[in-house]
């Protein structure tokens, strides 16, 4: 059996830190011995996230940098705020993302469709080419980029055309970096999550729209559950590589017919 990776050292950015499986994944990254890169647009609730951390005592190892992914410049100052503090980067974990409101798609504005592109598919187009930059320069070169995909990469939601579309994409850009980032060591993978317990997720309790047009209740799981799965993934020796993993309900309505 090989070693572990040792995680000594090791940085990792994580946008969409401030709440949800942003939070939960930041902080598992610390208590590993990461250091952590929090992106976000709210400073309020990534300096939050960082608060939950102060117990363990890894707050000295958490710098937080609020940043609008789908804002370029904002995205290059964060990459170079990591650099600056911890010297490198060996984790990106590309998990901010938004959504519309579920209308029908002939109600969805133009403004509502291109806010969800830029902050689910320019964002992490934004973020992947910056840590390529970072990943190929550095000293050992190489690094490792995981993608949030959601179950709606597989298959849509009713009224959930922005979204469905942006994480189909997030599949190609998976697939291209993997590829791209053969010839300088970066990995690339992709998780997708189907209704982690977050406050976006809880709606799903009350109901949500089928399919066939009835409002059922889903089962959720600990965002714990999310956050231990992108660790696993971080912890591979660069040489291999979890391509896609799915994490979800085991009752939730995906597999199968619904």
């Amino acid at each position: 059996m090989a070693d572990p990776v040792s995680v000594e050292g090791r940085t990792a950015i994580v946008t969409g830190a401030g709440s949800g499986i942003g939070r939960a994944t930041a902080l598992a990254l610390l208590a590993e011995g990461y250091n952590v890169v929090l992106a976000g647009r709210r400073p309020d609730a990534l300096q939050a996230t960082i608060e939950y951390a102060r117990p363990s005592g890894h707050v000295s190892r958490a710098l937080a940098v609020p940043t609008d992914i789908g804002d370029e410049s904002a995205v290059r100052t964060l990459f170079q705020a990591a650099k600056d503090r911890f010297g490198r980067l060996d984790l990106l974990f590309n998990n901010a993302g938004t959504s519309a409101p579920p209308v029908p798609l002939e109600d969805l504005s133009l403004e509502d469709w291109r806010r969800v592109v830029d902050a689910n598919l320019t964002g992490a187009f934004l973020c992947t080419r910056e840590a390529f930059r970072l990943m190929k320069e550095q000293d050992p070169r190489g690094g490792r980029i995981i993608n949030n995909g959601s179950i709606s990469a597989h298959a849509p939601r009713p009224n959930s055309a922005p979204y469905t579309a942006t994480k189909h994409a997030i599949t190609g850009l998976t697939k291209s970096t993997a590829l791209d980032g053969r010839p300088y060591e970066i990995a690339c993978g992709q998780i997708d999550i189907g209704n982690a317990a977050t406050e976006m997720t809880a709606r799903m309790t009350n109901g949500v729209l089928q399919p066939d047009g009835s409002m059922k209740p889903e089962p959720r799981i600990d965002v714990e559950h999310v956050a231990r799965a992108v660790v696993y993934m971080a912890s591979l020796p660069l040489d291999a590589n979890v391509l896609f993993l799915t994490v979800m309900a085991t009752k939730m309505p995906y597999v199968g017919r619904g």
